[in-house]
């Protein structure tokens, strides 16, 4: 397949892709256009580049802490539909996700965005396929020795989490509304949330450990998830059976519990993307997150909208002028 074909494939995914299918941070290898993918017009796989630019004016001052930026991480990172998202190899980072309004805030000189939907922490060290014909170098392949900023967001994709809340949980809704059916088929086939906690911690503290010997010097940043479900209530943007609705919230406090154990293993920084958004959450009257329908020139279904990576934006910002 050519590179044009492959990326008129990944157009049509972004206007078919159904909402259950795109599980929540697997992306669809969707998007709506910004990075600078860039690869060959010859025909056969094609290997796609991340994002990378000089500082945005203003120009850095000769003050400015961070000369070159990596981000790295999954959809929640990227950003995927919200303008503008480059589609070129299926990572659909947008150029107003969390890094690219960092970057910006703070006059970075070199800023390297290489998140990619769909990413796990195995696609830190291995090449990412979001499509056929399409190949993403391993994430941390962006990193130097000259690094002195990273940030991380991963870890959701690797036990599909949000995928099952997302994908299962409201599928098996239709069975009994008011019930808890995905409640009772978890406790009976599993995973089990403690142990998702332990080995989702280990992926991301092994990641943040081969990412502090690849970019010594670096001040590296965990970032975590944004919620999704109410503290209390229901909605139809997140399609529960009444009874599964603290079943979706374990599921998502498991993730967040799990990077916060691993920012700990490794003595990381953590933003607490989960902590920040209460009261932002699908459901809310000014959520962070978008609800069940995908919004072209808006966001992914069950993905960061704008306001989302604004207030996250402004938060590790916060952490890295409080301990930088």
């Amino acid at each position: 397949m050519s590179a044009p074909q492959a990326l008129a494939r990944a157009l049509a995914a972004v206007l078919t892709c159904a909402l259950l299918a795109c599980a929540l941070l697997a992306g669809c290898s969707t998007g709506s256009a910004s990075s600078d993918g860039s690869g060959s017009p010859s025909g056969g796989s094609t290997t796609y580049g991340p994002r990378t630019s000089a500082a945005a004016s203003p120009a850095p001052s000769a003050s400015t802490p961070y000369g070159r930026y990596v981000a790295l991480g999954d959809s929640y990172t990227a950003g995927p539909l919200i303008p503008t998202t480059d589609l070129a190899g299926g990572c659909a980072r947008s150029d107003h996700n969390y890094p690219s309004l960092l970057a910006h805030r703070l006059h970075v000189r070199r800023f390297v965005d290489v998140s990619c939907s769909g990413a796990t922490t195995r696609d830190l060290t291995r090449p990412q396929h979001p499509f056929e014909g399409s190949t993403i170098p391993p994430q941390l392949d962006a990193l130097t020795k000259d690094t002195d900023l990273v940030t991380i967001g991963v870890g959701g994709n690797d036990l599909n989490l949000f995928a099952t809340l997302v994908g299962t949980c409201t599928r098996l809704r239709s069975q009994d509304p008011t019930g808890s059916p995905c409640t009772d088929s978890l406790q009976a086939t599993g995973p089990d949330l403690d142990t998702a906690t332990v080995s989702i911690a280990e992926h991301v503290a092994t990641a943040l450990r081969l990412i502090q010997r690849k970019a010594p010097t670096a001040a590296v940043v965990l970032v975590g998830y944004l919620r999704l479900v109410p503290d209390h209530g229901t909605c139809s943007a997140l399609p529960l059976a009444v009874g599964d609705y603290p079943e979706g919230r374990r599921i998502t406090r498991t993730l967040d519990q799990a990077l916060s154990r691993a920012a700990a293993l490794t003595s990381t920084t953590y933003v607490d993307a989960y902590a920040l958004s209460r009261g932002h959450d699908i459901c809310s009257a000014h959520p962070w997150v978008n609800g069940r329908e995908t919004r072209q020139g808006v966001a992914l279904a069950y993905h960061p909208l704008a306001s989302g990576m604004r207030a996250v934006t402004a938060m590790v910002q916060h952490e890295l002028d409080t301990f930088g």
